[in-house]
């Protein structure tokens, strides 16, 4: 039986196979050449008629500016608009001024042509507006200012582009004035502090038409050929970084995308999880069991008293996981899931990070070899969960988070499986001297570059990071999924993405652990967990059971019924 597909009546009511069958349908073709006309033929205006603006007029300028795009949908902009002729004499005085400072710091030639140019549409023009943006709010409270703090600046100014095209498709002559000293406009309007300025606009019937830019025109500069500032992945005086992994094709991920389209339900109905699903539905294997693979190793860093257990529990939990009666390959079972134990170093511990590496070069290439090896072979069996065994490698994982994202040992050393204070000062102590041996930097509050991933894992981590490592790549290259469990498994997986960026497009957060700096590797990793339990377990629990899930998640989508 088929469904009609649910159409909102508010929002998009198209559907993802309408806009793949016609992907060019919302072009509006009889408005392509005016508006390559109206950006071709803008102009910044210098000269003026008195007539004055009609109100209707003036109302489409402003309507045009604040349907521009704003960071976070936080409109900053102000428009103050200055009809009064004492205002805009004061605010030519101001720019006489400024203009006659900055040609003093010019060469002869330069100033000349700065003092030649009129900058009398301030007085001549009946309007002027001047763009304000309110900055008061703070930047991390804005979506996409925390990161871009200028980022409601830059959308005053395409609300001003909106404007000046608006001006000229209506014969209005439009002046962007910023030869102003800002404190003295802003006290001349009377703004309050966090509100800055953009400049002066001048809006008025141009007395003027100009056929060319007037700046080129009058010799400042020529437009560059279009081939002289368009660039194609990065900047072009550097090598593109290179991936020799393969992430899903754009027209793959729409694919899966269209697929999800289809359902009978109302898109993104399954929040992080359909996010999730559409990436992994690009891959080809992701069909199959799929298969638990929990790596596990000793660590001399033990020694110094970073762990609540004995050394001898390693060996104890990799046996019990190999007859199937561990935590994570119970938890395994119950989500469908194979087990693979791989021995990455039982009963012999190598360096213990503070005075020596963890691993020697050949060893790390071996154990990498290995798990790239199993991770090929196990990734057409569907998703690979990881999970890890070895006492004391939260301090381990802590130290080689810290060494990728250039982190203090206080920002990544977390409690592990029941750590008491004193024994999280030893932790903490501990990375720090393995950092500064490995960093070979000064202390003292300067920050540290980041250390390479390979070098991180080699020098900070451990048998079970190599393998592990080595699985991700591994699995990737056959373009499987990866479904990461805590701290340990997504260091390894960081490893992985700063060796091969192709890395990302395959992996899964399974949980968000109780270590300290989780979050931050998989906010790295550009990823979301699917579970947020303060698990702690280790031994792939919380991987097993998010693959459980998205198992779960998979059936759902391939029962519920579908539309046209």
């Amino acid at each position: 039986m088929s469904f009609r597909r649910p159409v909102p009546r508010i929002g998009d009511p198209t559907s993802a196979a309408e806009r793949a069958s016609a992907p060019g349908a919302w072009a509006l073709p009889d408005d392509i050449a005016s508006l390559a006309r109206v950006v071709g033929a803008r102009r910044d205006i210098r000269r003026y008629r008195a007539d004055p603006v009609p109100d209707d007029v003036l109302t489409a300028v402003l309507t045009a500016g604040h349907r521009g795009p704003s960071v976070g949908h936080s409109q900053p902009w102000r428009f103050i608009v200055v009809a009064q002729q004492a205002t805009r004499d004061a605010a030519a005085l101001m720019a006489d001024r400024s203009r006659l400072r900055q040609a003093a710091g010019m060469t002869e030639e330069s100033a000349r042509g700065l003092l030649d140019l009129r900058l009398e549409g301030i007085r001549e023009a009946p309007v002027g507006v001047v763009v304000a943006c309110d900055r008061r709010t703070p930047a991390a409270g804005v979506l996409g200012r925390a990161t871009f703090p200028d980022a409601d600046l830059w959308s005053c100014a395409a609300a001003i582009e909106n404007m000046w095209l608006t001006a000229r498709a209506h014969g209005l002559g439009l002046g962007w004035v910023t030869l102003f000293e800002p404190a003295e406009l802003a006290e001349l309007l009377g703004l309050p502090d966090g509100v800055e300025t953009l400049g002066w606009l001048c809006l008025g019937w141009p007395d003027e038409r100009p056929p060319e830019p007037g700046l080129e025109r009058a010799g400042w500069s020529k437009r560059l050929p279009l081939e002289q500032v368009v660039m194609r992945e990065r900047w072009s005086e550097r090598d593109a970084p290179t991936s020799h992994l393969r992430a899903p094709e754009p027209a793959e991920l729409v694919a899966a995308r269209d697929r999800s389209d289809e359902l009978l339900t109302v898109p993104g109905s399954l929040g992080v999880l359909d996010t999730v699903l559409d990436r992994i539905t690009a891959l080809p294997a992701v069909d199959g069991a799929g298969t638990l693979v929990v790596a596990a190793a000793d660590h001399a860093v033990t020694a110094y008293g970073v762990s609540a257990f004995d050394p001898s529990v390693t060996a104890d939990v990799a046996r019990a996981t190999r007859e199937g009666t561990s935590m994570g390959a119970v938890a395994a079972r119950s989500a469908g899931l194979q087990v693979e134990l791989i021995d990455a170093g039982i009963g012999w511990a190598r360096g213990d990070l503070v005075t020596t590496d963890a691993l020697d070069e050949p060893t790390y290439a071996a154990l990498l070899g290995l798990g790239r090896e199993r991770g090929r072979e196990l990734a057409a069996t569907g998703p690979v969960a990881l999970g890890e065994v070895g006492v004391g490698n939260t301090t381990v994982a802590a130290a080689v988070a810290a060494a990728m994202l250039a982190l203090p040992a206080k920002d990544v050393v977390g409690r592990g499986s029941s750590a008491d204070a004193a024994m999280v000062e030893r932790k903490r102590d501990v990375v720090s001297r393995a950092l500064a041996r490995v960093r070979g930097s000064l202390r003292g509050g300067i920050a540290p570059a980041p250390v390479g991933a390979a070098e991180a894992v080699r020098r900070l981590g451990g048998g079970e990071l190599a393998v592990l490592t080595g699985v991700v790549l591994g699995v990737v290259e056959a373009s499987g999924v990866v479904v990461l469990d805590g701290l340990a498994t997504s260091v390894c997986a960081l490893a992985a993405a700063r060796l091969e960026p192709a890395v990302a497009a395959h992996l899964v957060a399974g949980q968000r652990s109780r270590e300290k700096c989780h979050a931050a590797v998989l906010q790295e990793l550009g990823l979301e967990p699917l579970l947020d339990l303060r698990i702690r377990a280790g031994e792939g629990v919380g991987a097993a059971l998010a693959t459980g899930l998205v198992k779960d998640a998979l059936a759902l989508r391939n029962g519920v019924a579908r539309t046209f």
